[in-house]
């Protein structure tokens, strides 16, 4: 996998990079996997915004994705490597022995034609999906569990994976991609390998309209608003605007928005980095 730098012919392509999708294979989606999705513009029911700088962007299809890797009687075969609008990370259509069709999260290195299984006392190999209870120490893992049955929660998006670092009694112990350690039953099930796409760091999109395709409408800071719109707004010329802080007032740097009294905060063995 790799990116495609543009040369400057246009001003929207002076900065452009973008994936070369390399490995992609297949351009049109499984239709039975298929399902609409709805935009809102950021409104809720009421018609209220509550999310800004959302709005228009391409029509798009959600890809209903396979989370919880639960068919372990039989084996499936990927067949296509394809671009989900909705993910950074590429998706992998699979087939199961008994006919079935399913999307996954795509690992990096994984081939069409190459087989893949879900389950108990299976091997430890790249797309396989298995408890933590039987991966090797030092793995690289992703779409790991957070409680048994309940599906993927950690690790999905592109070039992202935790490590497999020791096992203590009923924990596993994982570094996650933000930096945290922190404890995982080892009866919830994680993929082999990192997820695919890792280059997706490195795109820019080279122009505003490219951002609006996305579904995303300019930004304007708070320091360039009124009083009335923003903590940070008002003031006689270019204000600095104060200490950093969110519209509804909250500190942004420094101050802490987590509960003290979270139930998971005992499993949490060093907090991400800063």
């Amino acid at each position: 996998m790799a990116v495609r730098k543009f040369k400057p012919v246009t001003p929207g392509q002076r900065n452009k990079i973008i994936s070369a999708f390399d490995d992609i294979t297949c351009s049109v989606p499984e239709k039975s996997l298929l399902q609409p999705l709805r935009k809102t513009g950021g409104r809720n029911n009421t018609g209220k915004m509550t999310m800004r700088y959302i709005g228009g962007g391409h029509k798009r299809m959600y890809r209903v994705i396979d989370f919880l890797r639960d068919k372990d009687k039989y084996k499936a075969t990927v067949k296509t490597i394809e671009y989900d609008p909705n993910r950074s990370a590429r998706i992998a259509l699979v087939v199961y022995e008994d006919g079935e069709k399913r999307y996954i999260i795509a690992p990096k290195g994984i081939k069409v034609g190459q087989v893949i299984a879900s389950g108990p006392g299976v091997a430890p190999e790249i797309g396989n999906t298995l408890p933590l209870s039987e991966i090797p120490l030092g793995t690289d893992v992703h779409n790991i569990e957070l409680k048994p049955g309940k599906g993927a929660a950690m690790a999905r998006s592109a070039g992202c994976y935790a490590q497999l670092t020791a096992r203590e009694g009923n924990h596993a112990i994982l570094r996650l991609p933000s930096g945290e350690t922190r404890m995982v039953l080892v009866t919830c099930r994680a993929t082999v390998g990192v997820v695919s796409n890792p280059d997706h760091n490195l795109e820019s999109h080279g122009k505003a309209g490219r951002r609006r395709w996305l579904g995303r409408r300019p930004r304007n800071r708070g320091v360039v608003m009124n009083p009335v719109d923003h903590p940070m707004g008002g003031g006689e010329g270019r204000a600095s605007g104060g200490h950093p802080r969110s519209r509804k007032g909250i500190p942004a740097k420094g101050y802490k928005t987590r509960h003290p009294k979270k139930a998971s905060n005992k499993l949490i063995i060093e907090r991400r980095k800063k």
